[in-house]
């Protein structure tokens, strides 16, 4: 990212998760009350664990935001761990109090708390250990956490906010867990009810079958996977460029969708299905008219081409694997001692894909209000919205 870019950091249980994002506009009116909406959207969907129950994301804005507009600083957000309190000094930064035995002591992980040598299949455990040379996978498993996603969709609120004053509006739903498929397709008008279901998908029958399907996966101590979509609408023509692979907008885009834990493939539009037809019925036709100016009889391309907006819906599409810890157990082997095992169980989901659609939106939402203020820059809202509104002019006198 390179105008707008974000950090996280903190652990999954220890006690806050904090963010900072750089390069927003001044003037962007920001609430806590609408970032607090969209946490409180992450937590919900069905097939969530235990820990939805005992965490209510509430944000801090400490930096950046005065009397509820952005000043043009670095914005500083701050979500705490309320389980962090149930965890005593296990993640302490801090070295055990007196009395603690000397390094390499159970004591030294924390109290009553012993090193985690059993890594899990499918986790980061295994590679984050030998990557940072940890003898305790607690140090791996802590931030490699999806819980990191809070943070995310944290920002992804501000950015949503950035993106609306440019006529942007974007959400998900999911259309497919497991075998189950949805026939729906979300339009602008029913961004509204995405979440009117608790496991998002907006074909009734598909979502019966899909709840059905979560049921069947933890009563078999297994877990479920599926596909969601994100689409915005609204966004303007122009912004990405072809002249770089990395300034494609839809490069990143999909580079933004893979780095959401346990996303294993992103769709541009028609995406893979593109590659089974003639094209013929893949390209977008062109148009002219006095209301819309340039637009396309179809949106197959998924409102990018030649890594540039066209000004139809962005569409993407992520799928997602079942989650990684199941209460049925996978072989494993000890670190150090080699001896075979069965995987260990932290409390976890048993679906996190309706979840999963509220950090898709966030980090899309980053990614296309990075590339927006790449395009058109702007050290203020009305800057922004100005040169946007310019180069709508510009286009018509074509």
């Amino acid at each position: 990212m390179d105008r707008l870019r974000w950090l996280t950091a903190g652990e999954s249980h220890g006690p806050q998760l904090t963010a900072i994002l750089e390069g927003c506009p001044a003037g962007l009116a920001v609430s806590a009350a609408e970032i607090d909406a969209q946490l409180a959207r992450r937590q919900k969907g069905y097939g969530r664990g235990e820990r939805q129950s005992i965490e209510q994301d509430r944000v801090e804005i400490v930096g950046g935001v005065r009397h509820g507009r952005t000043t043009g600083a670095p914005i500083a957000l701050v979500v705490r761990n309320r389980d962090a309190a149930n965890w005593g000094d296990v993640l302490s930064a801090e070295m055990p109090g007196e009395g603690a035995e000397a390094p390499g002591a159970a004591t030294d992980f924390g109290a009553g708390a012993k090193p985690v040598t059993i890594p899990r299949p499918g986790h980061a455990d295994l590679g984050g250990a030998l990557l940072y040379d940890h003898a305790d996978i607690r140090d791996v498993i802590e931030r490699a956490s999806a819980r990191e996603t809070a943070a995310r969709v944290a920002c992804g609120a501000v950015a949503r906010r950035l993106l609306a004053e440019v006529g942007c509006a974007l959400g998900s739903h999911v259309v497919s867990v497991g075998e189950v498929d949805s026939k729906a397709t979300l339009t602008e008008e029913l961004l509204a009810h995405t979440d009117d279901d608790p496991v998002r998908c907006l074909d009734p029958e598909a979502a019966a079958r899909m709840r059905a399907a979560i049921d069947a996966a933890a009563e078999a101590g297994d877990t479920a996977g599926g596909d969601i979509e994100v689409v915005a609408f609204g966004y303007p023509p122009g912004v990405g460029s072809y002249v770089q692979g990395d300034r494609r907008l839809s490069s990143r885009l999909a580079q933004a969708v893979l780095s959401v834990p346990a996303m294993k493939g992103v769709e541009v539009g028609l995406g893979f299905a593109a590659a089974r037809l003639p094209g013929s019925r893949v390209h977008d036709p062109l148009a002219w008219d006095e209301d819309r100016g340039y637009h396309r009889l179809s949106n197959h391309a998924g409102g990018v081409e030649g890594g540039i907006s066209t000004g139809e819906p962005v569409v993407l599409r992520a799928a997602m694997k079942p989650i990684s810890t199941l209460r049925s157990p996978l072989g494993t082997v000890e670190l150090g001692t080699h001896e075979p095992l069965e995987s260990r169980y932290e409390r976890a989901d048993v679906c996190a894909v309706p979840a999963a659609g509220i950090v898709l939106e966030a980090v899309v939402a980053l990614a296309l209000a990075d590339a927006l203020l790449e395009r058109f820059g702007g050290a203020t809202v009305g800057d922004l919205v100005g040169a946007v509104e310019a180069f709508a002019a510009r286009c018509a006198r074509r």
